[in-house]
């Protein structure tokens, strides 16, 4: 199978994507190359709305039929959101790991951002890596 990656989302080391809406509002799923080594996703533990998060710190975790991984912010700021549909449906991130965004947060300072990797960086940074 084909790996995907987004141009328009930044990417993490840790493997979550980052998409930046109006208002400094970020969202976040993980991605393509992320479900591919978790395999069949079977719960997804969302972060709580109103939390105050820091970058890097981990705010919920993805489990599948073979391993857990936890779910990182890209950005300090506010969960605003999160995808509830993931709560009976874990599965919509193995199917459309671009689509199946996990939470949104109200960002401080995007800038922090810019720590992250576009798409061609990330798919680089992925062929570094065991499979």
């Amino acid at each position: 199978m084909t790996l995907t990656y987004d141009p328009n989302l930044k990417y993490a080391k840790t493997d979550e994507w980052a998409r930046v809406e109006d208002d400094n509002v970020v969202v976040v799923g993980i991605s393509d190359y992320a479900q591919d080594q978790l395999s069949d996703i079977v719960y997804v533990e969302l972060p709580e709305v109103g939390a105050q998060v820091s970058a890097g710190e981990v705010v919920g975790t993805v489990e599948s039929v073979k391993a857990a991984a936890d779910i990182m912010s890209p950005v300090t700021g506010e969960i605003i959101e999160v995808n509830e549909a993931l709560d009976d449906s874990p599965e919509m991130i193995n199917e459309d790991p671009y689509g199946a965004w996990i939470f949104k947060v109200k960002a401080n300072d995007l800038s922090e951002l810019d720590a992250l990797m576009d798409a061609a960086a990330y798919e680089a940074y992925n062929a570094t890596r065991e499979h």
